[in-house]
């Protein structure tokens, strides 16, 4: 039992003194061991400063290889393709669902305008244009050039502002105009206040019979220019005239007004009648009296303002004239 015991010491010991190989002679080792009881010691020490030294080093590129990626992490996605997978702020992201067909890489120059044209503010369904807009409004009439040259005369009586001069109206058929409508519209004119029946001047009295001594048609360019033709008028498909006892008002103007007259239709028809019953009570041509006033209603208001201000009535609302120099 004791010579096992010194057996298993013996080969511990001589498990100790080989592991610590050393350049020099196993004798001067092992008597250099056994004296200083370090060598392991020392080994352990060296191998741990270079372990240390590697996990340093290894620490060290570890932190080197962070900083690469994050610096080309941030190159790349400054990179004017690296957005064009993203959807733009509100867009769909149905463009993530189809790889098979990716968006073509454009040039740095024209990537801002891309990613422009993928912006909501683009969508015409979230902001409509102008242009939708007129379209939905009202268009204007249409105004057909030619007509018949036949009429019918609107019924009496749409209105009365007592027994004074006569009229009759009639419209050109088939021009989109009712007879009687256009009658109301040209009664509502010639009694007005500030019209030719200010303080009872002037009266007027619809009627649809040949006891008028007035007539007041509505007829399409082409018609309008062969009537006044024959008094020797020419109107050129754009204006109006009076000849005689007829006063022609051309379609064009009644349905459209006239691009120098700032205000609604119903305000030029209005300077239609007052401009050539004026003529037929035997007022001539009027100018503008000076800028920023109103232009005279016996003013050709088509042909420009001069400085005046769109007017469509002789008088104001006191009864005042609004008149201006006399011009052939």
């Amino acid at each position: 039992m004791a010579a096992d015991q010194s057996v298993r010491d013996a080969d511990e010991d001589t498990y100790r003194i080989r592991v610590p190989v050393s350049s020099s002679s196993p004798s001067s080792s092992s008597s250099s061991s056994l004296r200083s009881g370090s060598p392991g010691r020392a080994q352990r020490r060296q191998a741990g400063k270079r372990t240390r030294t590697r996990r340093r080093r290894r620490a060290g590129l570890g932190a080197l290889v962070l900083v690469v990626a994050v610096v080309a992490g941030a190159v790349l996605l400054d990179l004017p393709w690296a957005g064009s997978e993203a959807p733009a702020a509100g867009g769909s992201v149905q463009a993530r669902a189809t790889p098979s067909s990716p968006a073509p890489r454009t040039s740095p120059a024209a990537s801002p305008k891309a990613r422009a044209s993928a912006s909501p503010k683009a969508s015409p369904s979230l902001k409509p244009s102008r242009t939708a807009t007129a379209t939905a409004s009202t268009p204007p009439p249409a105004v057909p050039a030619s007509g018949p040259g036949t009429f019918t005369v609107a019924r009496a009586g749409a209105s009365t502002t007592g027994g004074g001069s006569r009229y009759r109206v009639e419209v050109e058929d088939g021009i989109g105009v009712d007879p009687d409508k256009a009658a109301e519209d040209i009664a509502g004119i010639l009694a007005d206040p500030r019209g030719w029946a200010y303080d009872g001047t002037h009266s007027f009295r619809q009627v649809a019979d040949d006891s008028a001594g007035l007539v007041i048609r509505v007829a399409t360019p082409a018609t309008t220019d062969r009537l006044c033709g024959s008094y020797g008028l020419n109107t050129h498909g754009e204006v109006n005239c009076r000849g005689g006892e007829k006063v022609m008002v051309n379609l064009k103007r009644w349905q459209l007004g006239s691009p120098q007259f700032d205000g609604p239709v119903s305000e030029y028809r209005a300077l239609i009648i007052n401009h050539e019953v004026g003529h037929w009570l035997g007022r001539g041509h009027e100018t503008c009296p000076g800028p920023g006033r109103p232009a005279p209603a016996m003013m050709q208001q088509i042909k420009g303002l001069q400085g005046c201000v769109a007017n469509a009535w002789p008088y104001d609302e006191n009864g005042r004239y609004l008149g201006g120099p006399s011009v052939p």
